[in-house]
């Protein structure tokens, strides 16, 4: 049903200059939503990952808010990035049924580096959920014990470090171009991954040097000593790893990681995104919730419509400023 509306949408897009102006798509809640099907959760990286866990672990409480009869299914639909799946949900019909589960800032960034047929500020912004910060990940026996030592050898040895990430513009590449920026260091060898299950095998064979990911992501092999994290991009420590130090302990004024949340497609009827909104703001101040995500290592941070439809805004802003300096695709 997505790949039929996208394909609609997109050969829309494809009779007029940029994208098709959505007018008159708006329609009045409908009597029976959300009861009458499932609402598809479109998820736009494979199955597996902190993405796909969120939405499956917080849809069932959202549902229960929604009211009697609503149900939701997860969509997979990976590929180019993220790209596919925002897309689908920004041309999907605006009737309830179509959220997406999405990661920033690779939904704003994509559209500075490429061309899409999506806008950003367009998106109904319901709800956001996470912010897993980005970290610097190093063997156990690497001889770099800190973001200073990484500082100095990539200035000493310029060229010669590699780090893997989870792809060009994601968020952790992203942090990484900031991060050199904010040091000063020449560029450091990008190796990008198509996820962090292939980049966490790299770094532990001995292929990389550097791993940059989520700090929630290999907790078992952090907590087992496996691999160890040089600092962490957030304003505080994170709670079940407190040795690992912050970026701005170590002197690096660098905030950064992956914020995971969900929006509607634009165009949304205004009762039915309050509907929403507040079904998400229930769902997320539930005890039962809060419980689940503290098993699953999540870091929160819950901003809920206007506020986050803010912090993306803000992060648009930056991104376009790194990107005048260090474009994260040639």
């Amino acid at each position: 049903m997505i790949r039929r509306r996208h394909t609609v949408a997109c050969l829309a897009a494809l009779a007029a200059p940029g994208l098709a102006p959505r007018i008159g798509r708006a329609q009045a809640t409908a009597p029976g939503w959300p009861g009458e099907r499932p609402i598809e959760v479109v998820v736009p990286v494979p199955p597996g990952g902190a993405l796909d866990a969120l939405a499956r672990l917080l849809m069932p409480h959202v549902c229960a808010h929604l009211g009697e009869g609503a149900r939701f299914v997860v969509i997979n639909r990976p590929g180019a990035g993220t790209q596919l799946g925002n897309e689908a949900v920004f041309n999907a019909a605006p009737d309830g049924y179509t959220l997406g589960c999405i990661t920033a800032p690779a939904l704003p960034a994509l559209p500075i580096e490429r061309q899409v047929r999506y806008r950003s500020a367009d998106f109904a912004w319901l709800a956001n959920v996470v912010e897993d910060p980005n970290t610097v990940f190093v063997l156990a026996g690497s001889p770099l014990r800190d973001l200073g030592a990484l500082v100095a050898t990539a200035r000493a040895r310029p060229g010669a470090l590699t780090y893997g990430s989870t792809g060009v513009g994601g968020d952790d590449h992203i942090a990484m171009l900031a991060f050199e920026d904010w040091a000063g260091t020449p560029p450091m060898v990008h190796v990008p991954f198509t996820g962090s299950a292939p980049a966490i095998q790299a770094l532990l064979g001995g292929h990389l040097d550097l791993l940059v990911g989520n700090i929630s992501e290999h907790l078992p092999l952090q907590q087992e000593g496996r691999i160890r994290a040089l600092g962490l991009a957030a304003p505080a420590r994170f709670a079940p790893l407190p040795q690992v130090p912050t970026f701005r302990e170590q002197g690096f004024d660098l905030v950064a990681g992956a914020s995971r949340g969900f929006v509607g497609t634009p165009g949304l009827p205004a009762p039915m995104r309050a509907r929403l909104e507040a079904a998400f703001a229930a769902a997320l101040a539930e005890p039962a919730f809060l419980r689940e995500a503290e098993r699953a290592g999540m870091p929160l941070r819950i901003l809920v419509g206007d506020a986050y439809a803010a912090m993306i805004a803000e992060m648009e802003g930056r991104l376009r400023h790194l990107w005048s300096r260090r474009p994260w695709r040639e």
